[in-house]
């Protein structure tokens, strides 16, 4: 499918979601790549075989989180 140079990973290559976009439905949640792979918002992906591949976000760490408050050491710098 891909005809880009470097080709794009193959939908059944570990790193299938650094394939390029070719329809993107942020509205919706979901984007096509360029390897028949829909990645969706939430990690999640349907490979073109019709596989289903959970989210695999990350989970954040507590200090990495938008407006998490920090602890701080008796001298007031962030543990």
């Amino acid at each position: 499918m891909c005809c880009h140079w470097p080709t794009c990973p193959t939908a059944d290559h570990p790193n299938r979601d650094a394939a390029r976009i070719v329809a993107a439905h942020p509205e919706q949640g979901w984007s096509l790549l360029c390897n028949g792979t829909v990645l969706f918002d939430d990690t999640g992906e349907l490979l073109p075989g019709g596989e289903i591949i959970p989210p695999h976000r990350t989970p954040r760490r507590h200090d990495d989180a938008p407006g998490a408050l920090h602890e701080r050491d008796s001298s007031g710098s962030p543990v």
